[in-house]
């Protein structure tokens, strides 16, 4: 019989092929789900479909929750193997190519998605929970709806933000979050509970980017009464290196920098705007090593798409940057609509798979802890849920060890 941890090793994997291959889904199946509960319905700051459902409209909730608690973001394919379907009235389950796999759940929505700002802007449409179920709860506010790049045609090959702009529910989402809009949701988030928050957006130019998160910075602090917020913000390199201590100096307690792929020739290809805007590939490697002297270990981080190029050179990449101090995500590649590189395919599951259990051992290699990692990450992903696999600390432990 396996045991508690295998099974769960087992749900994470599941997890992971529905976030990579999608889901499919009878026209209509979630009416009822969404009329009882409307801020279940997607919302994305991206929209990673690999398929679009209904223009201007979604009629899927944004993630559900496996059979032991994890929870997985929707990502709509109508010619994935894997199936979401109605058991009954109000059970509903996941199927491979007819095989039952998983009863399935939704996430309560939080507290704070049913409220507004002082302007009148619905609080679900400024920041979006990535917290599923865990305690540790963590909200992403996308400041912007587009991203500089796009003005020279320089999107990076696997981004849909510029290509999925206005798919979902434009008439309600600002194309530009004010600081006094973030500050307010985050002072109603962190008052249900939330403890962590990033912003993050497309890019523009330096000189305004520094100056927006400053302003966003300081309204967070007035809002909730702290100078520590523990907050990241997610920015593109600067070419003048000293502009990283601002943001240190402004309140910040970590920082964001996505190298995406490793090498300069795949970097110089992958994300051309980065290479314009932002110095080059030489010039990134400088900021974040800059930036791990300023805010210091497990302070700052870098995202990866995992899938764009060879798993060794991704390897090489990660394991550079998580010794000289550098937090690192392992993202696995979705080839969404809307990017450069829509309608292309993924590596395969398995892939993928030996990728999050290999980043989490080099995460874990390198000293960093489970709090250092959701500190310095803008959500829960693979390498959070196998150290809670290894540390017992999922919320399914406690169940049982208090049923027992």
């Amino acid at each position: 019989m396996a045991t508690l941890k295998e099974k769960l090793y087992d749900e994470l994997k599941l997890k992971l092929a529905l976030s990579v291959e999608g889901v499919n889904y009878e026209h209509g199946i979630f009416d009822s789900v969404l009329e009882e509960d409307p801020m279940l319905k997607k919302f994305d700051y991206c929209t990673w479909d690999k398929q679009l459902v209904t223009t201007k409209q979604y009629s899927v909730p944004s993630s559900i929750v496996l059979e032991h608690g994890f929870d997985v973001g929707v990502v709509v394919d109508r010619d994935s193997p894997y199936k979401i379907e109605k058991a009954s009235d109000k059970d509903f389950v996941v199927t491979r190519n007819g095989q039952l796999l998983s009863n399935i759940s939704f996430l309560p929505s939080p507290k704070f998605y049913s409220k507004m700002t002082s302007d009148g802007t619905p609080m679900r449409v400024v920041g979006s929970s990535l917290s599923g179920l865990s305690p540790d709860k963590s909200v992403i506010f996308g400041y912007s709806t587009e991203c500089a790049v796009k003005d020279n045609d320089e999107t990076c090959l696997f981004c849909v933000m510029n290509g999925t702009k206005g798919l979902d529910a434009p008439e309600t989402r600002p194309p530009w979050k004010t600081s006094a809009q973030i500050s307010e949701t985050a002072k109603a988030a962190y008052d249900e509970g939330y403890s962590h928050l990033t912003i993050t957006g497309g890019f523009i130019p330096e000189r305004r980017e520094v100056e927006y998160y400053l302003d966003v910075a300081e309204s967070i602090q007035l809002a909730l009464g702290v100078e520590d917020f523990n907050g990241q913000a997610c920015i593109g390199a600067p070419m003048d290196l000293s502009v990283i201590d601002r943001y240190k100096e402004a309140g910040f307690s970590s920082i964001g920098l996505n190298t995406e792929v490793w090498r300069k020739e795949y970097f110089d290809i992958v994300c051309p705007g980065k290479v314009r805007m932002c110095g080059g590939y030489d010039n990134w490697i400088k900021a974040l090593e800059h930036a791990v002297k300023v805010f210091g270990r497990g302070k700052v981080r870098s995202c990866f798409v995992a899938g764009l190029q060879p798993k060794d050179v991704l390897f090489e990449g990660l394991e550079y940057l998580a010794s000289i101090g550098v937090i690192t995500i392992a993202s696995s590649w979705v080839p969404g609509i809307g990017s450069p590189l829509e309608g292309h395919r993924s590596p395969t599951v398995d892939w993928h798979w030996d990728v999050q259990l290999r980043h989490a051992n080099l995460l874990r290699k390198n000293g960093f802890t489970y709090k250092e990692i959701f500190d310095a990450t803008p959500g829960r992903g693979f390498a959070h849920e196998i150290y809670q696999i290894e540390d017992e600390t999922l919320p399914i432990f406690s169940a049982i060890q208090d049923e027992g």
